[in-house]
């Protein structure tokens, strides 16, 4: 372990890297570090795909952080998760164990593996008053004369292109010197799977979050008050069912379009984990179809290595 600080499992959705995280931890006396940028959220169970029941094995649980810590409504961001990442990073190796961080959200993972130096970005009153009454085209423009766009996650809703706005407005303006983060030595695991069978695992198991309540779950939050807005902000399940629950769309079409959709954000996090390799963070694809003894043993091997 000397030569790493971390070992990463990513990969994209539905592609059974908590699993792999929690079989390896098993192993390796680890502990589990979620960088999923929606499971940080409470009550937001079965839309994320925390499967919590990932995490018992062989009759005792692998402890994992970062999951069920920000309130739903909330506008949780890469800052925040940088701060709270090294205090559970610090807590775990403080502990004797295996830091081992998992998830699929590209930003999330690059920004521990680049060590990123971020600073918190307030919100811009006098600039949020500027674009009120903007069509979400007109505010697409203005974010493209601050960046190149890379895919619409900025631009789904009115509410999240302004955010877009004023964060990149601030970074402008203000010299990113503060935030400074450690530069880890991390083993990263990519878990390779063919694009056929990933499509064919997201539509099986959204019909399984179907049936095992989501849309109950999207009622249940709106009924503690959470704006509907601030649900569709939350992109995929949370977005398409909102709008099923609201009335803007039937059922047929929820099913259809969030499959769609989910297709789409795979496609994207495989195109995230393509550029972090042209990035120079290097990764070891391990082939999905492995068996879990397979996967580990390649894993173990490589540390020794």
């Amino acid at each position: 372990m000397a030569r790493y600080d971390l070992i990463t499992v990513l990969g994209p959705t539905a592609c059974g890297k908590t699993r792999l995280a929690v079989a390896l931890a098993d192993r390796m006396g680890g502990e589990i570090l979620s960088a999923d940028s929606r499971q940080v959220y409470r009550g937001m169970d079965i839309g994320t795909g925390k499967d919590l029941a990932d995490y018992e094995i062989g009759g005792h649980r692998i402890p994992y952080h970062l999951i069920d810590i920000a309130e739903p409504g909330s506008k949780y961001n890469v800052y925040e998760f940088q701060g709270d990442f090294l205090k559970a990073y610090r807590g775990v190796t403080e502990r004797g164990a295996l830091p081992i961080m998992c998830g699929g959200t590209g930003l999330y993972l690059e920004s521990v593996l680049r060590g990123y130096r971020l600073i918190p970005v307030p919100e811009n009153p006098e600039l949020r008053k500027s674009l009120e009454g903007k069509t979400l085209s007109e505010l697409t423009e203005i974010l493209k004369g601050y960046k190149t766009l890379h895919n619409t996650t900025d631009v789904d809703t009115t509410k999240r292109a302004i955010r877009a706005i004023e964060i990149e407005e601030c970074y402008r303006n203000t010299p990113v010197e503060a935030g400074a983060f450690p530069q880890l030595k991390s083993l990263n695991i990519g878990v390779d799977i063919s694009r056929d069978l990933r499509r064919e695992l997201i539509s099986s198991r959204l019909e399984r979050r179907l049936q095992e309540g989501m849309i109950d779950e999207v009622k249940g939050l709106l009924e503690r008050g959470i704006p509907a807005g601030d649900l569709i902000y939350y992109g995929l399940e949370y977005k398409y069912v909102t709008l099923y629950v609201t009335g803007q769309l039937e059922y047929k079409y929820l099913v259809k379009e969030l499959e769609v959709a989910i297709h789409q954000f795979a496609k994207r996090q495989m195109t995230w984990f393509r550029g972090m390799e042209r990035r120079g963070i290097r990764i070891e694809w391990i082939p999905y179809g492995w068996s879990m003894e397979e996967k580990v043993n390649r894993i173990v091997k490589l540390m020794e290595n």
